[in-house]
């Protein structure tokens, strides 16, 4: 065990965030990396690429509430580190089926950190005084911001969705095993992420390929509603930092400091995927209103100040190049966009409950 290299554990790395923060992880860091996925419908073995066959690298498939096998993972891997992004994360499937959200978003994330508590409190000293719980949490638990208000640290958690308030309660959690345990934990509230390797159930991967093939654009209500975007790679970076540098107990809010319009991402999005097809089209004429959805958050809006400050940490992709290049690559990856599109297909056919809304 003493020549083993040092490892870190991502839980959820076969989804989006995850799958970049891997990839990033490997390219810039020492360590060996052991992601934890279950490989839902939004977790793709494909998202992983090349790195499945670097030896520094080990996909455990299984599920983040598995006691058992978190246990063992913890046990044989002996991480120096904790990413702990496995979440079920769309707002709209929460709406409809609340629990799965619970299991994995309240019930995995405790079981994680119960595991990691008592891996953690058998280290040696100078090993647990290194070992990091970094929890990615979410923008959204603060609710609907006001319009001249801005997410800070001390804002309090205001949740209005099912998958929000299943966040918050993961997050209440990893503040509760650290006041009470001692575990070293430290939370992170992005912004809406995106990039590639998204699931194209969420805005701008689905606006990108509904505009491509030319179908109806549908944004909810009066297109108002805004958002904090962060490019995948800045947040990845973030995650980083946060476990290099930050502060025992501390929360730090990850975002660009700029809220835009669902009208205004999707204009752009059409714009850009006129300029790269160059057959004169104008996607813009095919933005539909859609019935808004139960308790639609109007306004996310971080100020991450104090993150840029104590993290050394700032978003280096502007959002204009950003979606650009997310564009691009949506109109270039086929090949993933159809084993994504499969995966959502037979997530569909699986779901027999009628949702609740």
């Amino acid at each position: 065990m003493a020549n083993r290299a040092a490892t870190v554990l991502i839980t959820g790395g076969a989804g989006f965030i995850g799958s970049n923060l891997v990839r990033q992880w490997l390219d810039d860091q020492s360590d060996d990396v052991v992601t934890l996925d279950a490989l839902t419908y939004a977790g793709l073995p494909e998202s992983l690429g090349d790195v499945r066959e670097n030896p520094r690298h080990q996909l455990v498939v299984g599920d983040v509430a598995d006691e058992a096998l978190v246990k063992e993972v913890f046990a044989d891997r002996q991480p120096r580190a904790v990413l702990h992004l496995a979440a079920e994360s769309h707002v709209d499937r929460s709406i409809g089926e609340p629990l799965g959200f619970v299991r994995t978003n309240v019930l995995g994330t405790a079981v994680l950190l119960e595991a990691a508590t008592r891996y953690w409190r058998d280290l040696p000293a100078d090993r647990q005084a290194a070992f990091r719980f970094v929890h990615v949490s979410t923008d959204e638990v603060f609710g609907s911001a006001a319009e001249s208000e801005l997410f800070t640290a001390s804002s309090p958690l205001l949740p209005n969705s099912p998958y929000s308030a299943s966040k918050a309660a993961g997050e209440q959690l990893a503040r509760a095993f650290a006041h009470t345990y001692g575990l070293p934990v430290v939370t992170l509230n992005p912004g809406n992420h995106y990039g590639p390797r998204q699931l194209p159930e969420k805005l701008i991967p689905k606006m990108i390929l509904l505009a491509d093939h030319g179908e109806s654009l549908p944004v909810y209500g009066d297109g108002l509603h805004q958002r904090d975007w962060i490019h995948v790679e800045d947040g990845c970076r973030a995650i980083r930092a946060a476990a290099a540098r930050g502060t025992l107990g501390e929360r730090y809010l990850i975002g660009s400091g700029r809220s835009h319009p669902n009208l205004a991402i999707v204009a752009a999005i059409c714009e850009e995927v006129d300029r790269i097809r160059g057959d004169g089209r104008k996607r813009r004429e095919l933005i539909t209103v859609a019935t808004d959805r139960p308790g639609h958050d109007r306004r996310y809006a971080i100020d991450a100040s104090h993150t840029r400050t104590a993290l050394a940490w700032r978003p280096q992709i502007e959002l204009p190049a950003g979606l650009a290049s997310t564009v691009a690559w949506y109109l270039e990856n086929d090949a993933w966009v159809n084993l994504a599109q499969d995966s959502l297909a037979a997530r569909d056919r699986r779901v027999t409950s009628a949702p609740l809304a």
